[in-house]
């Protein structure tokens, strides 16, 4: 898990992304504040999405150690927190994708627009890593799988 920067509105907001070792997209999350309420909320909505980590490997931001340790705090069994700056570059590749979409963009005008416009650019790599069954995919393009999807991710 690791977070990134997106500029809404000329100020600095924060893109919460998560990938397993298989490079697979876990879940995403664009708050307005970097702290532990916002990773916790993206913690939570992950695993809720799903379910429960063995292991959560995150970098040395305090924010998240702390969101680890309330959500281990009430569990029996508790989630092993990997917290290494380098062990995190699948995902930190992954940021790269996101980078280089929205740079030409300048600035999104409003939090709901970036929201969107994210939750496609996810789905379109979620696609082109086959993470979605879609019927008679192998004959369509990237473009006709996303409208084929017709509405599946809806923005937070």
């Amino acid at each position: 898990m690791d977070e990134t920067y997106i500029k809404v509105k000329g100020v600095w907001k924060y893109l919460y992304r998560a990938v397993d070792k298989q490079d697979k997209t876990v879940d995403f999350l664009l708050t307005a504040k970097r702290d532990m309420a916002a990773a916790k909320c993206f913690f939570d909505k992950a695993m809720g999405a799903n379910g429960d980590p063995n292991k959560v490997v995150i970098d040395k931001s305090g924010a998240n150690n702390v969101a680890m340790d309330t959500i281990n705090a009430g569990r029996d069994v508790s989630i092993l927190v990997r917290q290494v700056k380098y062990h995190n570059n699948i995902v930190e590749r992954e940021h790269r994708a996101i980078k280089r979409l929205t740079r030409p963009m300048l600035n999104f005008k409003s939090f709901r627009s970036a929201s969107s416009v994210l939750a496609g650019i996810e789905l379109m790599h979620m696609i082109r890593k086959g993470q979605f069954e879609i019927h008679g995919a192998k004959a369509m393009s990237f473009a006709d799988q996303f409208s084929a999807m017709g509405g599946v991710i809806r923005p937070m």
